[in-house]
């Protein structure tokens, strides 16, 4: 469980922390092609969309969007299908016993390349906002913000 990764981001879920709580957030691996991987250094991915599930004692991402790779010809993959993250048994096992209580899901926050080269992606357990907690959200960083120029004019 990191929380700044290392490296360069390819694609970053704005929306996940504006319509979710985010309670818990895990670093996986996730398994690609050699187009694919090619087209997420490229920068050519987006996780707007996309949801994980636990199916088979397996971490799937769904929806996760990987542009073709234009040198790819035959050997690109379906850009939506379905792919498999990579977690230690007991990460998972974890993630089948927060999946199974009511309201929480699994999203995709950031897909980034590490240090040494591999693509991984940052997953949080989340829980749904309701229109009126992403009203204070907005209310609570408006005051922050003007709290801020206040002391700014002030110093």
């Amino acid at each position: 469980m990191r929380t700044k990764p290392a490296g360069k981001v390819c694609a970053n879920n704005k929306r996940a922390r504006h319509d979710y709580f985010i309670d818990e957030v895990y670093q996986t691996g996730i398994v690609l092609t050699g187009t694919e991987i090619k087209s997420v250094r490229a920068g050519k991915v987006s996780i707007t969309e996309a949801y994980a599930r636990v199916e088979n004692g397996e971490v799937i991402v769904y929806s996760m969007n990987i542009s073709p790779y234009e040198q790819g010809n035959r050997f690109n993959q379906d850009p939506m299908r379905p792919r498999k993250l990579l977690l230690h048994k007991r990460e998972i096992r974890k993630l089948i016993g927060y999946t199974s209580r009511e309201g929480l899901t699994l999203i995709p926050l950031k897909v980034y390349i590490n240090d040494k080269g591999l693509a991984k992606m940052d997953l949080a357990v989340a829980r749904g906002k309701k229109n009126y907690d992403k009203r204070d959200d907005i209310a609570r960083r408006d005051a922050d913000r003007r709290i801020e120029r206040s002391m700014k004019n002030r110093g």
